[in-house]
């Protein structure tokens, strides 16, 4: 690649064989991206008919490093091995997981449903959830989609993407499912993107914290958890970021500092327990305030009989589990209460969000190459710049920019050059 003139230069977005797996596009995919079911366009002169919806057919056979414990055969995609469940549940189940390709689509849609073709044992589940990528390069939360009730996203997108989760007893046969089918539309109420001059901060809450240990375990993601690793379980798959990415993060702040960690791990207790999520948004325990995990309420109250949605008995009101290095991170010694912000919630207050690139992307406490490296960005993912600043020039993959973004959940800056726009000075952010 030549080297671009000495101007400040930011980069193209940047797409495809520099993403992981999980930004790969349609291929693979049967048919073309957006390409509806219809004989043909609605009259030009019938305003009110609303666009076909657009469907198609996934592809189960590219597993690959963002799945878990999955295998494809004879057509199908089953279980690997019965024996392995995520790390901070402790079940006695196999588990395994399959992110499938995103899919493209025409036109903005904010609904999916989903036609599975599978046969599921007495002792075996399949949930599906879809979550869908907006224009501005932004994913929502993963949604689960079952038959006969479609998933509801949060805001127009222009990419949808799939997820099976598998579950069988142990020394029980697997599910085996065979085809997925999506098809998604537009109901004409999810926002295309935030209101100009919104100013909503991201959600924060007072959450009792476990440390959840189990090196060498495997977390929900396929990761395999590491002496003095850092990252957080919550308890629901709808902010489950793919391995080794901070699509979902939280900022978690102890007695001693505060930590930006990415969600690996699905847990402690329960597994559908958005809690963050405004009451009548949530996936469970509707009846609940938003911030209050349902192992509080239970715990402390006796809600649900003072159980989890397995039947357990709480044992403590546990609402995250934190992995080694980000529990005495923070300054924790024993269980305690933490402050939890959910970073990919709300608005972002005085912020802007991006798309970043590259993997290990050095967040530094200034605008230098030499200053302590505060944090790091494991992979492709969104960040919310409060400002930015010239710092030092930084010369890499063929670009030079001497700007740098301050990311305040991060505590630091990170060089515009992993910033996944075309500009080197990012519009509509201002000077630090």
């Amino acid at each position: 690649m030549p080297t671009p003139s000495p101007r400040r230069s930011g980069r193209a977005p940047r797409r495809g064989p520099r993403t992981t797996r999980a930004l790969s596009g349609t291929v693979g995919l049967l048919g073309l991206a957006g390409t509806s079911l219809g004989a043909g366009p609605a009259p030009m002169a019938d305003a009110a008919v609303p666009p076909v919806p657009v469907s198609w057919r996934a592809d189960l056979s590219r597993t690959g490093t963002d799945d878990v414990n999955v295998r494809y055969g004879s057509g199908a995609l089953r279980v690997r091995d019965g024996s392995v469940s995520p790390a901070s549940l402790g079940r006695d189940r196999g588990y395994a997981s399959a992110v499938l390709d995103p899919h493209r689509v025409d036109r903005p849609v904010d609904r999916v449903t989903v036609d599975l073709d599978a046969t599921v044992p007495d002792a075996a589940s399949v949930e599906v959830d879809v979550r869908g990528r907006a224009a501005d390069g932004t994913w929502t939360e993963w949604r689960r989609a079952v038959a006969g009730t479609p998933a509801e996203l949060p805001r127009d997108v222009v990419e949808v993407q799939a997820r099976l989760t598998l579950w069988n007893a142990k020394g029980e046969p697997t599910a085996v499912v065979r085809a997925v089918t999506l098809t998604a539309d537009d109901t004409g109420g999810a926002p295309a993107e935030p209101a100009p001059g919104a100013t909503a901060a991201a959600f924060s809450a007072r959450v009792y914290a476990t440390r959840e240990g189990l090196v060498g375990h495997t977390t929900a993601n396929g990761h395999v958890i590491q002496v003095n690793d850092h990252f957080v379980a919550l308890p629901s798959r709808r902010a489950l970021s793919p391995k080794g990415s901070a699509q979902y993060s939280v900022q978690v702040c102890g007695p001693a500092r505060c930590e930006t960690a990415p969600v690996w791990d699905v847990g402690p207790w329960n597994t559908h327990d958005d809690h963050w999520n405004p009451s009548a948004q949530r996936e469970q325990w509707k009846d609940l305030p938003r911030g209050l995990p349902a192992a509080q309420a239970a715990y402390e109250d006796g809600y649900n009989g003072g159980r989890d949605e397995f039947g357990r008995q709480v044992a403590n009101p546990a609402g995250i589990d934190l992995a080694d290095g980000t529990f005495y991170n923070v300054g924790l010694n024993d269980n305690g209460w933490v402050t939890v912000t959910y970073l990919w919630t709300e608005g972002g207050g005085d912020t802007t969000s991006f798309p970043t690139w590259g993997t290990d992307v050095s967040v530094r406490a200034q605008a230098t190459t030499a200053s302590t490296r505060v944090a790091s960005l494991p992979g492709p993912t969104t960040v919310r710049v409060r400002c930015q600043v010239h710092g030092q020039l930084v010369n890499h993959d063929g670009y030079s920019n001497d700007a740098w973004s301050y990311l305040p959940d991060y505590g630091g800056y990170v060089s515009n050059i992993f910033i996944d726009v075309a500009e080197a000075w990012l519009p509509g952010v201002p000077t630090c």
